[in-house]
């Protein structure tokens, strides 16, 4: 897993990893469960399970069920981000299925390249989001709007070919975190 996913992310992992749990007919529950076991790496960093907050702090010094959102001060209800994921899994429904399954095969072939980096992978993935925030109708505000186009691309691509799930995962989160972390944290 990505270093970068344990840092400022945190956000981001839960919303992307609530959206792709809560989709329809996806092929790749094996490989979303791989990723949640790999992502759940300690306890501190336990943010896909919901967990009662009782308001005390733990031995650890962060409290039961919530997680810092890397800005100072800053507390983020786990189980809120969760739930939201959830909510635009039923809009990326929806919304795939505005989308030409060609942009999706040619996404699924730049995932398959090794050769490209992931800054590369991540630069693909804006451009095709951005071209389908031209192409594809959709009532609702642009961040809204290339926040479900990416995790809906995410889904769909991971649906194609389960293997790449991870490497979709990681570039759809650090996607969100470098162009949506402000919109998605108010979300909440």
């Amino acid at each position: 897993m990505d270093q970068s996913l344990h840092g400022d992310v945190q956000v981001e992992c839960i919303l992307v990893y609530s959206f792709l749990k809560n989709c329809h007919n996806c092929d790749f529950s094996k490989e979303l469960d791989s990723l949640r076991n790999e992502v759940m790496v300690s306890p501190s960093k336990n943010f896909l399970a919901v967990e009662f907050d009782d308001g005390e702090l733990q031995t650890d010094g962060n409290r039961s069920g919530r997680f810092q959102n890397g800005e100072p001060g800053s507390v983020v209800d786990e189980a809120t981000f969760q739930l939201i994921g959830a909510r635009l899994a039923e809009i990326g429904d929806q919304v795939a299925r505005e989308i030409d399954q060609r942009v999706v095969n040619d996404l699924v072939q730049q995932f398959v390249n090794e050769n490209l980096s992931k800054e590369e992978i991540m630069r693909r993935l804006s451009n095709t989001v951005e071209g389908l925030m031209r192409t594809v109708p959709l009532e609702m505000d642009r961040e809204k709007a290339m926040l479900v186009l990416a995790m809906v691309l995410a889904r769909t691509v991971a649906n194609k070919m389960p293997s790449l799930l991870h490497r979709v995962f990681n570039t759809t989160v650090n996607y969100i975190n470098q162009n949506l972390h402000n919109y998605v944290i108010n979300l909440g």
